[in-house]
Order: structure tokens, then sequence, then C-alpha cells
């Protein structure tokens, strides 16, 4: 979802919100580092299968999927992280690994790091490696509806 789309939903919405500019960036602590952000407020999306579904994995920057503990919260038989060629046309308009955390709009399921659910504000990719949206992690739950679970653990 191009960045234009993903703000004409949000103003759809009603959300209050700001688009970051920063330079290019493609890991999630550089990200944080370029943007300015703590790393606990950068919501990283990774595409997860749960029990071959495709699914969205949002989580801060600064921690990694716990496959095991995602299995069991989730009550899933089978967690796997999904390959590129499995969603890469899904995401039409997004760059590789830029997604945004919006699950819905991709006919996908949504889960959220308990551990990012505690932030008053977010930011995430907006499409882009060089684009984030910040905004109010509460509005983020009303538009998404995700399942928050203990999932992730910090990175060492």
């Amino acid at each position: 979802m191009p960045a234009r789309k993903l703000q004409a939903f949000l103003d759809e919405n009603g959300i209050k919100y700001v688009f970051v500019k920063h330079s290019p960036a493609f890991t999630a602590q550089e990200i944080a580092a370029s943007a300015h952000i703590p790393g606990k407020e950068l919501a990283k999306t990774v595409v997860v299968k749960l029990d071959d579904a495709l699914a969205l994995a949002v989580l801060p920057a600064s921690y990694r999927v716990d496959f095991e503990l995602l299995k069991a919260t989730s009550g899933a038989g089978k967690v796997d992280l999904a390959d590129e060629g499995e969603f890469r046309d899904r995401f039409r308009g997004c760059e590789l690994g830029a997604m945004p955390p919006f699950g819905n709009l991709y006919g996908m399921d949504t889960y959220v790091a308990d551990a990012l659910a505690e932030d008053e504000e977010i930011a995430f990719n907006a499409g882009s490696h060089t684009e984030l949206v910040r905004m109010a992690y509460a509005d983020f739950e009303r538009l998404v509806r995700p399942k928050v679970l203990h999932f992730a653990s910090r990175v060492c």
C-alpha cells in the first residue's frame, strides 16, 4: 500500500498522524536510528504463516519474534516465517520489507506483541524504506483490531 493510499485510509478514519521522511534504511534498528525514534516505539512487520495462513506479526524493532511463544499463544499448530515469494504479490505498491502493519487491509490477521501495545505512540513503515507514519497506538488498535499476544523477546 503506497504512502498516499495509507494516508487516504487514515484521513478517511479521522486519524491524527505524522508522516516522517528519513534517509533510506532497511533494518528496523537502522530506521529507528535514522528517524530518531526509540526502537521500542518503532513497529516492525513480520509476515508469518500460522497453520499455512499468512498473518502479520507486529512487534517493537528492538524485539524478535519467538516462534514457539507465538505458536503457544495463538493456538496455531504450526508457525513459520513466510517466504517472500508467498506474500510479495499481496503487498503491491510496497517495497519489500516496508509493509505497513495493517493486515486488515490485506486480508490477513494481525498479531501485536504485548510489549508494543504498551506504547502510547507507534511508528511504522509506510510502504517504503524512506517514509514512516507515527500515530497513537490506540488509533492503530481501533483501525486494525489486532490480537495482542505475548510472542516477542528483546534482542540482546
